[in-house]
């Protein structure tokens, strides 16, 4: 197997920067057909180039969300956070949870009280104190993990008299 040629690395930079447009087809516009410059596989260049046909040329925003594989709602979202945040705002974010959810706080606290007075406990015991105290259920090992990190991150546990 040879190496990859510049096509595959800017698909796979794209794909792991989380910019790779997952409908490149859905584009009609005859530049990104035509000029080898622009790449309907870029999110980032085919979101700013249709803001730009609105702002700069003067095409209607129904006309440069269609031709470029858009529904009006989705142009003026981009053209909302491209106004807030610049060229860095149409890089789409993570979806989902952006950190845990059920280890809060108050519930880290509660675990390094119960290993303050028994150092012994291990991390299925905890995750089970957990469901009783809480009605929580995490698994043993995002427990373990959630400590180990809270630990390297400076919160040591303190140590009770």
């Amino acid at each position: 197997m040879g190496k990859p040629s510049g096509t595959d690395r800017k698909v796979h930079a794209l794909r792991e920067q989380g910019t790779l447009n997952p409908h490149p087809k859905r584009i009609r516009d005859d530049e990104f057909l035509q000029e080898p410059f622009f790449d309907a596989r870029d999110l980032v260049q085919v979101k700013y180039e249709m803001l730009r046909r609105v702002k700069v040329e003067g095409s209607s925003i129904s006309q440069a969300a269609r031709s470029f594989g858009f529904s009006r709602p989705a142009f003026y979202q981009a053209r909302g956070v491209f106004d807030a945040r610049g060229l860095p705002g149409l890089i789409p974010k993570r979806r989902g949870p952006k950190g845990g959810h059920k280890l809060n706080e108050g519930v880290m606290t509660f675990l390094e009280g119960l290993l303050n007075q028994d150092p012994a406990l291990g991390t299925d015991e905890l995750s089970q104190r957990l469901k009783e105290e809480y009605g929580i259920q995490v698994h043993p090992r995002t427990v373990e993990r959630a400590l180990k990190r809270r630990k390297k991150n400076g919160r040591p546990r303190k140590k009770s008299l």
